[in-house]
């Protein structure tokens, strides 16, 4: 981060991961629905092949379609609490911090994706912030929020 940041004044480094963040969000929504759409969209598809109701297992433009807009409202219907707890529960996160946790767990997502191997994105977001917290301070992580039913 020294490199982006140099000896910059600590506003001016917020505004700057702020905007940062918003390009990282990106990333992270776009890596979240290749995860978890494509198991989905294969359990449409396989059950629809399996009654008979499509000719082969390829996965139709509306499974695509549907499955994207059910994704995106069910983010929107529940992603602010998971914000919250994600961002604020489990350790404070900053701009930095945020930009941090959302283009290293895109990371993960988008390889995980590539080599169609199914993974937890709320696990993988989770570690994530957890890494950056503990890369600041152990003890600034709440650990137990982590493991708690209710994250």
């Amino acid at each position: 981060m020294a490199l982006l940041v140099g000896h910059s004044q600590p506003g001016k480094v917020t505004h700057r991961f702020r905007n940062l963040q918003l390009i990282s969000a990106s990333g992270m929504a776009l890596s979240h629905g290749l995860n978890d759409a494509q198991k989905t969209m294969g359990i449409i598809t396989l059950a629809l092949f399996a009654g008979h109701a499509i000719p082969t297992a390829d996965v139709p433009a509306w499974v695509k379609l549907t499955c994207a807009i059910v994704m995106g409202l069910g983010t929107f219907a529940g992603g602010k609490r998971i914000i919250s707890t994600l961002g604020t529960k489990i350790y404070h996160l900053t701009a930095v911090d945020g930009f941090t946790s959302q283009t290293a767990g895109a990371a993960v997502l988008q390889l995980a994706a590539y080599l169609g191997l199914p993974v937890s994105t709320t696990h993988v977001v989770t570690a994530s912030i957890m890494g950056v917290g503990a890369a600041h301070k152990v003890k600034a992580v709440r650990w137990g929020v982590s493991w708690s039913p209710g994250c």
